[in-house]
């Protein structure tokens, strides 16, 4: 009787405390990031956003850096719904990937270095979610009803938000360009230097040959009377 107690006592405070842990309000994290990561040889990233019902979904990347023996830039980028169900998929060096939301929940974002086994790849990310109109802020309808000029002020600060928002979008991916670019230009300048200097040893190298072996035609042994040329 004692045990059937106690274990009547620790039963009730579980069943409150996962009642109580279901009023509370889900976690919906940031709606916009932007980030560089790098991924391993045959290796997959995931990562999760959740976006509302109505809502915008934006993804872009793009490869800037490669670290390895290959030069293969391409990765495959995979988005999937809060059901499972595969929405589209890239497989370039840069690409993007931009739909309208039908249902609320995390959607999850993959990338796949399977191309390239033998180098890992820096891979810069820009996506997130936005709304526009009524559904751009989910606490809307708990607000009360302003006059016609703040409606006005409102609407017109909301459209200037809208605008400074996907004029940063734009500048995400004019960095993302530029990175690429410099990454690029640095890795050429590596190259040309490093094989301009190999040259050059050769020729110098080739040069001393010349020289020995020319001189040894002309040089007079002890037991010769003349030179050999």
């Amino acid at each position: 009787m004692i045990a059937l107690l106690l274990v009547a006592e620790l039963v009730v405070p579980s069943l409150v405390t996962s009642a109580g842990s279901e009023d509370q309000p889900l976690f919906r994290g940031a709606n916009q990031h932007d980030f560089a990561i790098v991924i391993h040889p045959g290796d997959t990233e995931c990562f999760w956003q959740f976006a509302d019902q109505m809502g915008y979904f934006y993804f872009s990347y793009e490869v800037q850096l490669t670290f390895g023996m290959s030069h293969d830039r391409h990765i495959a980028a995979t988005i999937h719904t809060p059901q499972g169900f595969l929405i589209d998929t890239s497989q370039d060096v840069r690409g993007q990937i931009n739909f309208a939301t039908q249902e609320t929940g995390f959607y999850q974002l993959c990338l796949k270095n399977e191309q390239n086994r033998f180098s890992s790849v820096q891979v810069y990310l820009n996506f997130g979610v936005f709304y526009e109109g009524p559904e751009m802020d989910h606490k809307e309808n708990q607000r009360k009803q302003l006059n016609d000029t703040l409606d006005a002020i409102e609407d017109s600060t909301r459209k200037v938000q809208n605008n400074v928002f996907h004029m940063w979008r734009y500048y995400n991916f004019a960095r993302m360009r530029k990175v690429a670019d410099f990454f690029l230009l640095q890795s050429n300048y590596t190259y040309v230097n490093w094989w301009s200097a190999a040259q050059s040893l050769a020729i110098v190298l080739s040069g001393v040959l010349q020289l020995y072996f020319l001189k040894r035609l002309f040089t007079v042994s002890t037991t010769d009377t003349k030179p050999r040329c």
